[in-house]
């Protein structure tokens, strides 16, 4: 019985291919929700998104933000998306590629949002963890640092923190560090 059933599997194959059409690739379903939260993103002006692989790998891509208000205007800011297949169940894995002066993202890239962590549900989709990015820049929060020297600053003194993050954005230093350019 087994062998009727592999011998039924391959002729549909064959036939497919006979066709001229590869066998069609199983999509998990992770993959049909982002294929379906991706056809349905609303972007703000100021966001973009790219498939660096090809339009074949959903499951990898970037995001470019450019804050149109707040401290981080003028800025470019790069993050890559890496989402698992037990998408929509886990939270996709967001990296800032932009070394960035930020209190909720710290110099190795990773990214302080709630709905990334704890508070991440299968109902919240891309589309809801871009606003919450955009957000971060019009709006950075003190209260849950990655980045607890910016935090501080921000908090303490909010015209020093402006005079760092514009420092960081055209390619200074903080303290320490050294920022590569991101204005554009």
């Amino acid at each position: 019985m087994l062998n009727l059933i592999k011998i039924k599997g391959q002729k549909k194959e064959d036939a497919a291919n006979a066709n001229g059409k590869p066998p069609a690739k199983k999509q998990s379903p992770g993959e049909l929700r982002l294929h379906k939260d991706i056809a349905e993103l609303n972007l703000p002006k100021s966001t973009r998104i790219c498939f660096p692989n090809g339009k074949d790998d959903l499951m990898n891509f970037e995001v470019t933000i450019r804050p149109d208000e707040g401290y981080y205007v003028g800025g470019k800011f790069v993050f890559t998306f890496q989402v698992l297949p037990a998408y929509p169940h886990e939270p996709p894995k967001v990296k800032c590629k932009t070394k960035v002066y930020h209190p909720n993202i710290d110099l190795e890239g990773n990214v302080c949002l709630n709905i990334l962590r704890e508070d991440w549900k299968p109902v919240l989709n891309v589309n809801t963890i871009i606003y919450g990015l955009n957000l971060l820049f019009s709006q950075p929060n003190d209260e849950d640092p990655l980045n607890h020297e910016a935090a501080a600053v921000l908090r303490d003194s909010p015209e020093k923190f402006e005079r760092y993050v514009q420092r960081a954005m055209a390619g200074g230093y903080v303290g320490e560090t050294h920022f590569p350019r991101c204005m554009f």
